[in-house]
Formats: structure tokens, C-alpha cells, sequence
């Protein structure tokens, strides 16, 4: 707690009004106010060396849990979407539908192949049979079906015809009018997978598809199917006429996985460098000094190794998400580092000892740095309350290297700095940048100065501007979309093509989603996700009525959905009774024994049709759309091209609803949709968690410290204005909110606090000193501006280069980070000094004496007012 004894020692050991230091009074300097000050600044004076050695070693333990720890990599939109009732239900559907009732079919890939002039010319037919038969007869591909156009169309040749080497020759002898024939009918009986140039009466296409199925085990995961589906594209190469890298491309879920993950790596690999060049050079211009310089880059490094090793341990995996915690710490890193060295430079230019100053900088920054820290970490932990496990792991990251930043960068960074100088002192090694940011004689010293030139003349009219704006901002922002889905992840392929003329190593691999993509949406007119499904588990599906209803339930579909004569397109178990009873005369008596409506659709003893099913020839289609328990089944509906996501999802929703059994909706797109929901829910919590512990910390914090809680509140101004212009900002320059950048309000501040913060103790410092509030906020932004201002063109550079992200998310979250930064160093400088001055005059006004912070003290146990 603040008393009058330490006033005096203030005002003996702090600047005078020309900004000289009396030294004498300075060779004692107290060591703060808290506890951690108290403790650990004798230490960085007295025994800098022991200090840098213990980081070290420390350092080594984290390197080691960073290089050994048991995090993977997570990629992609599944980092987000566990725990949701429509994921549960999507796995459930894998499980049941699958995998889990057969030991074969685990995993699936579709070759596409494009021919301009036409697909289902005789060569290329002949061509894609070949491919099948190779892959077909390749044991170690376990491929189980192939399925494509020329398959079908040499099917229609001859039913008998089951292999693709009995296709290939049907199709090899067959007349160009046979051919043109079958082609016809085979789309008219299954469909032909083709573009949607296709013309019937001239049997042509270009571009048509191969379905392939692998027969892998249960438990088999990606690592067992990508080199099955690699494998499958290397034997495409080997086809006269496909080419992988022309007119082919091989794709599949593993794939997928694998390319997403590396992505991440390459987004990584262009960043972090390009990141750290740029923060190299605004240091080098920060610091002027080489020791400075590499002291500096050490505790930026120090810190990243520490959080990578807590990673390790924790078992938390690198993800999309916190892939932006590290600039982050960086940004925060290099604003304590500058401030520290700008600082002691101050003291050390006014005629302090080495110690001495380093005592003066650390009394006054260590206390702020904590209350930057605690804020910054209620601002990142406020994601722990989102429903969203990469949000919580961002939270708890970001918490963690919050305090090893601190750490570091408040009592590493100091005693390395100390000894250094020291060595430095006693040899004839040269000092090269000496002077502080900001000083008055200097360019930026007479810029700065701005806002406490608005706050002498109209304060209380700028003020009022500035948050009527910020309410506007703020309502405008409310309008900010919502977005995500798996192809949020993707890069464009203009952009890629930019990245590949970078040297080696940095140069992105080859993603074939991107190409596999173009194709589905240009020539099939579809997304990766072109259906949602209706996942019914329910013990009454053995009931009578349990076919009618799914029936019903296809009539009179929404807009949303396609649909024909009325009733929706949509794969159903009735799909399955029907093609049946048409394949299998038994069964199909056995339907209609039991079809007392006569509509095809049985609605007696239905356990007992069931039955008669999975005896069938049809029994392993029926295995795709009901449990052998008969306790579950799945609707998959196909969405209406034009469609928007979220009209298909609410039609999706409503589906199940409408169904007098227990369903759920769910598919990529409503697991999407949830994700999309979740995320606007979580990004609220957090920031009202994260305002609402910051407000009440920074009030306590200057009423312990300093005994007026007031200045916790004018803190928190400038963080509002920030929030409010960042909101503001995301739907100006159309950035959707996503589970990416979903912290970023919360996160914006911590970002804020940092600023304010540092400003704040600042000004306090000297206006206890005995400076009047004008004189104390003019050495404030000259000096502590200073460093801000060093720290926002560092920070807002290093963070702004996640722009050059392959990944649109990151690239955004960089820009929202780099426009953060910037509103709050603006803020800090133009709207703090105006709210101070502002707070005088109504204090004046309504019966206290003056600004002077002692009149609120505890005397006796009794404030003095």
C-alpha cells in the first residue's frame, strides 16, 4: 500500500521538472511495491550472472520437453469440431455405417480425369478400365470395387461383364453406336459420374470420375490409407495418357489430412523467417546497439522454447490455432524489451550507475509488466470457458507463454542487461545506441506530444468524439459475418503459384485438394460437402410405422434440398428395400406380403422384412443404411446447388424435427454450421469474462498500489475504444468471425492493457513525483511514448506478416493482430492524456482539491476524505 513515506522517496529519487535525476537519492532506489518486485530486483542488481545462468538451464529443460514432448500437429477443420451433438452423431454414423459392421471398404478415394475433347471417347473408356484393372489386380492397393463411367457403360454391354478386364474388351469391340447406346442408358440406369457438359445424344463429357474402395481393417486410420491412395497415383501415371500433374488427380480423405498438415508446415516455414527478419530489423532500429540487439533476440527466442516445451509436456498439439499464439508472444515480448532497455537508458543518460538505473527502470516497469501479464493472461484464459477444445488449448497457451514472457523478459532480460553493461564497462568495447525513443530533441519526441496538445485545449470535446465513435464502431461491428467450413483452410491457387517462385525450402508443396476442389465446382457444380444427413437412432425403427415415416418424411421437401416430383432426392434404407425386391424376386414377394398400402413401402412385421434383407443380395447395401440391431439408420439428402449453408443446415434441422423418431441432423455442413454457432457464443463469453476480470484486477491493482482505484478506470477507456474500432474494422475489410480468429476481441484486451498500462504507471510516477498533470503527461509520452511507439512499428510488422499465411484464417487473424496493436498504441497516446485531464476537472469541480492521489489514501484505517 502506498503512504507518504514513500512519496518522499519518490520525489528524492525521481526526475525534477527539467528531467535530471538526483543520483545520490537514486543509489537506493526502492525496489517497488508488490512482493515479486521487492524480492527480485536486488537479485538483477547484486547477482545478474546467477540469474542469466538459472534461464539458461531452465531453457535446456524446455528445449528438451520441446523436442521430446508427445504433441503432434493437428490441422484442418477437425481441431474444432469435437464434442458437438452433431459431430457425436457423425461418429456415430462412421462407426455404425462405415467401419463398424464390416472388416472391409474403410476408406474410399475418386480419381478424376479430364479429357477436352470428350471423357467417354472409346480411348479414354478403355484408358479408365485399364487404370481399374491395374489397381484391381495390384495386391498390396486392397483395393475391394473400382467404380467409373467406363464401367457402367461396359455393364450396360454386358450384364455378365463384372471385371474390368471383361469390360475393357466389351468396350474394345463394341460399334460406335452400341457405344453411343450404352452410354445413354447406363446414365439413365445409374447415373454416369460425369461433368455437367454432358450431352447425351453425343455421348460426351469432359471430365468424368473413379470411384475406388479400399478393404482396410476397422482400426485403420490415415497412416495406413494416404500411401494406399499415393500409391494409386503413381499407377495413374503409369496409364498412356494420365498425367497427375496435367489432366488426373487422385483424392481422399487421407490426403486430405496429410495436405492440410502440410500446409500448416509451409504456412510456417514462410512466416516465422519472414517474421523474424522484419522484427530483426525494428529492433536493430530500436536498440542501436548489437548486445542490446542479441540480448534482445535471445529472450524472444528463450520464450518460444519455453512455450514449445510446455506444448510438449502438456501433450498439446500444434495446431491452426496456435499458430497465432506465437506473435502474439513476440509482440508482447518485444514491447517489455523495449521498454526495459528505453527506459534504463533514460536513467543512464540523466548520470545513473549501471545498478542504480537498472533499480529505477525495474521499480517502475516490473510492477507494470505484472499487471500487463495478469490482465493479458485473464484475456487469453477467458477462452477457456468456450466449448471448443482449440479455443481452450489457445487460452491455455497463450496463458501459460503470457507468464513465461514475463518471466523472461522482467528479470532475465534486466540482469542480462546489467551484466552485460558491466563487462561492457571495464573493456574498451565500444557503446553505440545510447539515447532513448522519443527524446525531446528528436523527430518522434516533438510527434508524440499530440494527444496532450488535444487534452490542454479540448479534452472533454475529444473525449465525447472519440467514444460516440467508438459506440458507432462498436454497433456497426455487430453485423460482422460468421463463417466457417473445410475449405476456409484453403489457399487460393493464385497464391500458391506466387509462393513457388520462393528458394527451396520455402517454396509450398503441391496440394491436390485445391485442383480436386476446382474440378467438383467448375465441372460438377458441387462442393466438398454436397449433402447433409439425417441420423435416426431410435428402438421404434423396428416398429410397423417406422418405414412409412421415413417416407413421409421425404415429401414436400424445403427449397433447400433437391428434389423431384415433390419428394426429396435423398439415399434412404427404402432405396435399398426397392432395388431389393427388383434384383431378388424373393424378397420382392416378401415386400409386397407386407405392403398392406400397396405403395411399396412396408408397414407390417417390418423387423421381419428386415431380416429377410440382410439374407438378400442386397444385405451389404442395407449394412450402409441400417445397424444390424435395427436401432439406427441414415437419410442422406442432397443439397440444392444454390443453396447457402446455412439454409441448407436450418432445413436440415427442421428435417429431423419434423420426425416422429429420434433424429438428429448432421454431415459436414451442420457440424459446420454448430462449429459457426459456437463459435459466435464463445467469442461473447470471452470477451465478457476477459473485460469483466481485467476491469476488476487493474481497479484493484492501483488501489493496493497506488490507493486510487480511478486509475484502473481510466485504464479501461482506451481498451473499450480499441475493442469497439476492432469490431468495427472486421466487417469493414469483410473478416468474418471463425474459430480462428474468435479470441481476437478478448485478446484485443490484453493487447489494449499493454499500452494503457505502461502509459499509465508511467504518468502516475511522475505526477507523484510532483509534477502537474500536463508536465507529467508530456515526459510521459516522450519517454514511455517512445518505447510504445518502437514496440507498436515491431510488433505491427511481426504480427502483419501472418498476412503472407497460405491459410486465409491466419492471414486475417494477422491483419485483425496488426490493427490491434495499432489501436491501441493510437489510443493510449491520443485518448489516455484527454481522460486524465477530463477526470482533474471533474474532481476539481465536484470538492477535491486537485488531482493528488494522497487525499484518497488510508489513514489510521480511515480514507482521508
Amino acid at each position: 500500500m502506498t503512504d507518504p513515506d514513500r512519496f518522499a522517496a519518490d520525489d528524492s529519487a525521481g526526475s525534477d521538472s527539467s528531467g535530471e535525476l538526483d543520483h545520490e537519492q537514486a543509489a537506493t532506489p526502492t525496489d517497488g511495491d508488490d512482493p515479486f518486485t521487492r524480492r527480485i530486483n536486488p537479485l538483477i542488481r547484486t547477482r545478474p550472472w546467477t540469474i542469466v545462468v538459472v534461464f539458461f538451464l531452465v531453457t535446456a529443460l524446455f528445449l528438451g520437453g520441446a523436442l521430446a514432448g508427445g504433441g503432434d500437429q493437428e490441422a484442418g477443420a477437425d481441431q474444432f469440431t469435437d464434442d458437438s451433438p452433431e459431430q457425436e452423431a457423425f461418429d456415430d454414423i462412421q462407426e455404425n455405417f462405415e467401419r463398424g459392421d464390416r472388416a472391409s471398404g474403410g476408406t474410399s478415394a475418386q480419381l478424376v480425369v479430364e479429357d477436352d475433347r470428350n471423357v467417354l471417347s472409346r480411348s479414354s473408356l478403355l484408358r479408365m478400365l485399364e487404370f481399374q484393372d491395374r489397381v484391381e489386380t495390384t495386391e498390396s492397393l486392397r483395393v475391394e470395387s473400382t467404380t467409373s463411367p467406363a464401367s457402367l457403360v461396359g455393364q450396360e454391354l454386358d450384364e455378365n461383364a463384372t471385371t474390368a478386364e471383361r469390360q475393357h474388351r466389351e468396350v474394345e469391340r463394341a460399334s460406335q453406336r452400341q457405344l453411343e447406346a450404352a452410354i445413354a442408358d447406363a446414365d439413365e440406369s445409374a447415373g454416369l459420374p460425369v461433368s455437367t457438359d454432358f450431352n447425351r445424344e453425343a455421348a460426351s463429357a469432359s471430365v468424368a470420375q473413379i470411384a475406388i474402395t479400399y478393404d482396410t481393417p476397422v482400426s485403420a486410420g490415415d497412416e495406413t490409407h494416404a500411401p494406399l491412395q499415393y500409391e494409386t497415383a503413381a499407377i495413374a501415371n503409369e496409364i498412356d495418357g494420365f498425367d497427375t500433374s496435367d489432366n488426373v488427380v487422385v483424392f481422399g480423405d487421407a490426403i486430405l489430412s496429410e495436405e492440410t498438415v502440410q500446409l500448416l508446415g509451409d504456412t510456417a516455414i514462410v512466416v516465422f523467417p519472414a517474421a523474424l527478419l522484419l522484427i530483426l530489423f525494428f529492433l536493430l532500429v530500436a536498440y542501436r546497439d548489437p548486445l542490446d540487439l542479441g540480448l534482445g533476440l535471445a529472450a524472444l527466442v528463450m520464450t518460444l522454447i519455453w512455450t514449445f516445451g510446455f506444448m510438449g509436456f502438456a501433450n498439446i498439439p500444434f495446431s491452426d490455432a496456435l499458430i497465432t499464439v506465437f506473435p502474439l508472444l513476440l509482440a508482447v515480448g518485444i514491447d517489455f524489451g523495449i521498454h526495459i532497455i528505453n527506459r534504463y537508458r533514460e536513467e543512464r543518460a540523466a548520470g545513473a550507475a549501471i545498478g542504480d538505473a537498472m533499480g529505477i527502470t525495474t521499480r517502475q516497469l516490473t510492477t507494470a509488466f505484472l499487471i500487463v501479464t495478469l490482465t493479458t493472461v485473464f484475456s487469453f484464459a477467458a477462452n477457456l470457458v468456450s466449448s471448443m477444445e482449440g479455443l481452450r488449448h489457445f487460452g491455455i497457451v497463450a496463458a501459460f507463454g503470457m507468464i513465461f514472457t514475463f518471466l523472461i523478459f522482467g528479470v532475465f532480460l534486466p540482469a542480462g542487461k546489467v551484466g552485460l553493461d558491466q563487462l561492457r564497462e571495464g573493456t574498451r568495447f565500444p557503446s553505440f545506441g545510447t539515447t532513448p525513443l522519443g527524446s525531446e530533441e528528436s523527430v518522434l519526441g516533438r510527434i508524440l506530444p499530440v494527444g496532450v496538445k488535444i487534452a490542454q485545449v479540448a479534452p472533454a470535446l475529444f473525449l465525447v468524439t472519440i467514444l460516440v465513435g467508438s459506440l458507432g464502431a462498436a454497433a456497426y461491428g455487430t453485423g460482422v459475418d460468421t463463417e466457417f467450413d473445410q475449405e476456409a483452410f484453403f489457399p487460393d491457387q493464385d497464391r500458391i503459384d506466387q509462393y513457388q517462385h520462393l528458394p527451396g525450402p520455402f517454396a509450398p508443396g503441391d496440394y491436390t485438394f485445391i485442383t480436386f476442389l476446382d474440378y467438383l465446382e467448375e465441372d460438377f457444380e458441387e462442393g466438398f460437402d454436397s449433402s447433409v444427413t439425417i441420423y435416426v437412432e431410435d428402438r421404434d425403427l423396428r416398429s410397423d410405422r417406422a418405414l412409412t415415416e421415413i417416407d413421409r418424411s421425404l415429401k414436400d421437401p424445403d427449397d433447400a434440398f433437391e428434389s423431384e416430383d415433390r419428394r426429396a432426392d435423398a439415399d434412404t434404407i427404402l432405396d435399398v428395400i426397392d432395388d431389393g425386391a427388383e434384383s431378388d424376386p424373393e424378397f420382392g414377394r416378401t415386400v409386397e406380403r407386407y405392403d398392406s398400402s400397396g405403395d411399396g413401402v412396408p408397414d407390417r412385421e417390418v423387423d421381419h422384412v428386415y431380416d429377410e434383407l440382410f439374407d438378400s443380395a442386397a444385405s451389404d447395401q442395407a449394412a450402409d443404411k441400417l445397424t444390424t440391431d435395427r436401432s439406427a439408420t441414415r437419410i442422406d439428402v442432397t443439397v440444392d446447388v444454390d443453396a447457402e449453408q446455412d439454409e441448407a443446415v436450418l432445413a436440415a434441422r427442421e428435417y429431423a424435427d419434423r420426425m416422429d423418431l429420434d433424429a438428429t441432423a448432421t454431415g459436414q455442413l451442420v457440424i459446420f454450421e454448430s462449429v459457426i454457432d459456437d463459435t459466435l457464443e464463445s467469442s461473447i463469453n470471452s470477451l465478457i469474462v476477459a473485460f469483466v476480470l481485467t476491469t476488476v484486477f487493474l481497479v484493484l491493482s492501483y488501489w493496493w498500489l497506488e490507493g486510487r482505484a480511478i486509475y484502473g478506470v481510466i485504464n479501461v477507456v482506451p481498451v473499450l475504444v480499441t475493442v469497439a474500432l476492432l469490431a468495427g474494422s472486421m466487417r469493414y475489410f469483410d473478416v468474418p468471425l471463425t474459430p480462428i480468429n474468435a479470441p481476437i476481441l478478448s485478446v484485443s484486451i490484453g493487447l489494449g492493457v499493454d499500452y494503457t498500462v505502461h502509459f499509465m504507471h508511467r504518468f502516475v510516477d511522475e505526477f507523484e513525483g510532483g509534477k502537474d498533470v500536463h508536465e507529467a503527461l508530456l515526459v510521459t509520452v516522450r519517454g514511455t511514448g517512445g518505447a510504445l511507439t518502437g514496440s507498436m512499428l515491431t510488433t505491427v510488422t511481426g504480427l502483419g506478416v501472418l498476412y503472407l499465411a497460405l491459410i486465409p484464417l491466419i492471414m486475417e487473424f494477422g491483419l485483425l493482430l496488426a490493427l490491434g496493436v495499432f489501436y491501441a498504441w493510437l489510443t493510449s497516446l491520443l485518448v489516455v492524456p484527454s481522460t486524465i485531464v477530463v477526470w482533474q476537472r471533474l474532481e476539481e469541480r465536484f470538492g477535491t482539491a486537485g488531482f493528488d492521489p494522497r487525499s484518497w489514501l488510508p489513514i489510521d484505517g480511515r480514507f482521508s476524505r
